[in-house]
Order: C-alpha cells, then sequence, then structure tokens
C-alpha cells in the first residue's frame, strides 16, 4: 500500500480514529477489569474485530457461559455482517486475496465509509477501499491496546460505558442520513426492527433476525429504483 493511497484515504478514516481509539480503549479498560491480560484485548482485537460481538464477550468469558450459549448470542449480534459481505460482493470484485479480508473487516463504521465513499481521480479504487479497512482496523487494535494498559494500573467503575459503541454508530449514522437524499433504506430498517421488536420483544437480542430479514427482503425489491437513484444526474428522488 503506498503513501498516496493511504494519505487519500486516512482523510475519510478521521471519525472513525476518533471513535475507535475511545471505544477500543473502552473495551480493553473492560478486558483488564475483568482480569485478562492486555494480550488478550489485542489478540481478540485483530482476529475477531467485531466491536459489539467483543463487548459481549468480555461478559461471555467473565460469566464462564456455555460455549453454544456463546456461539448463538455471536450470531444474534453480528448476523448483520453476513448481509454487509453480500452487499459488498460486487464492489469488491477484483481484489483476489484481498476480497476476503474486506469482508472479515466490515463493521458497521467501515461499511458505512464504504458505502458512500469515492476513490479520488489517480487513486487505485481496490487500494483505496483496502487502505480504509486497514486504517480502521489498526485503530481499533491500538485503542483496545491502551485501553487494556490503562486498565492494568488504574481501576474504575465500566459499568453503563459500554454505550460508547451505539454512540459512535449513531454519529456516523446521522451522517449518512445528511450526506444522502433517498432515506427509504434507513426508515425501512426502523420501522422493521421497531416491529419486530415488539412483536418477539427484546430478550436474547431475538428480534434481530426477523428485522435484518425485513430489511434485505425489502431493499431487493427497491433496489432496482435506489439503482435508478443512484445514477440520476440530479441524485434526488425519482418520479
Amino acid at each position: 500500500m503506498d503513501r498516496k493511497t493511504l494519505t487519500a484515504a486516512f482523510p475519510h478514516t478521521i471519525p472513525v480514529l476518533m471513535g475507535y481509539l475511545s471505544i477500543g480503549v473502552v473495551f480493553g479498560w473492560m478486558m483488564s477489569a475483568a482480569g485478562f491480560a492486555p494480550v488478550w484485548s489485542a489478540v481478540m482485537s485483530v482476529s475477531i474485530y467485531a466491536g459489539s460481538g467483543q463487548y459481549l464477550g468480555v461478559e461471555l468469558l467473565s460469566s464462564a457461559a456455555p460455549l453454544a450459549d456463546a456461539a448463538f448470542l455471536t450470531l444474534i449480534i453480528n448476523f448483520r455482517h453476513l448481509v454487509y459481505g453480500l452487499s459488498m460482493l460486487e464492489k469488491f470484485q477484483g481484489m483476489g486475496w484481498r476480497r476476503a479480508y474486506m469482508i472479515f473487516s466490515l463493521t458497521d463504521e467501515t461499511y458505512a465509509l464504504l458505502s458512500g465513499v469515492q476513490a479520488p481521480d489517480g487513486v487505485d479504487e481496490k487500494r483505496f477501499y483496502l487502505a480504509i479497512a486497514v486504517l480502521d482496523h489498526l485503530y481499533w487494535i491500538a485503542g483496545s491496546i491502551l485501553g487494556a494498559a490503562a486498565g492494568s494500573m488504574i481501576a474504575i467503575d465500566t459499568e453503563g460505558i459500554d454505550f460508547a459503541m451505539t454512540a459512535l454508530f449513531l454519529v456516523i449514522a446521522v451522517e449518512q442520513w445528511r450526506a444522502n437524499t433517498c432515506h427509504a433504506p434507513v426508515l425501512l430498517g426502523a420501522a422493521g426492527t421497531l416491529a419486530c421488536l415488539l412483536a418477539f420483544g427484546p430478550d436474547n437480542g431475538r428480534f434481530l433476525i426477523p428485522a435484518l430479514a425485513i430489511l434485505v427482503a425489502g431493499l431487493l425489491l427497491m433496489r432496482p429504483r435506489l439503482e435508478r437513484l443512484e445514477t440520476s444526474p440530479e441524485g434526488g428522488e425519482i418520479p
């Protein structure tokens, strides 16, 4: 990865840098508070790299949860990443061995960036996408290590601190809302999630998979209209 590509990608990742350093520190601190050595925070961030999944992992490891429970809850929490990967297959075509890493690296925030960003003139598009993904991953690893190191030396009450992940995603979601004129996918996701939450209840996140199924089905039905909107000169609503 050359300096030109990194220089072009870095400004787009600054919001993620600020957020991932903060919430990565929170994760590392939670791991240390649970009694784990800093090295385990780094290992999880390198190999798992799923913010909310890692937060959940702290609780599962602390309570010595059964493997079946841990697997099911992890699937529920991270099921949306399957949708992310499927929606990006076309964009990642021609990336060779890098394609597997790109799919692995699709956190909520990286997905939000890649969905709307365009490579500048003179910068290879595929390398540009890879640079964004790698930078975001490094931010998360760095935050985790810093938090774990600090947590091993300073003890604080970490209750409620895991809301930092939700706060970061909300900030990026607001930016995406403001940057796009078509809000139908967001409204569909919100309505489907609310309906499933009311129908199935919040216990163990069992409403998430039905909500994602509604979102995927709705987006498939809306795809022709969304593609026309994306290619329209005005970029506005299409009659």
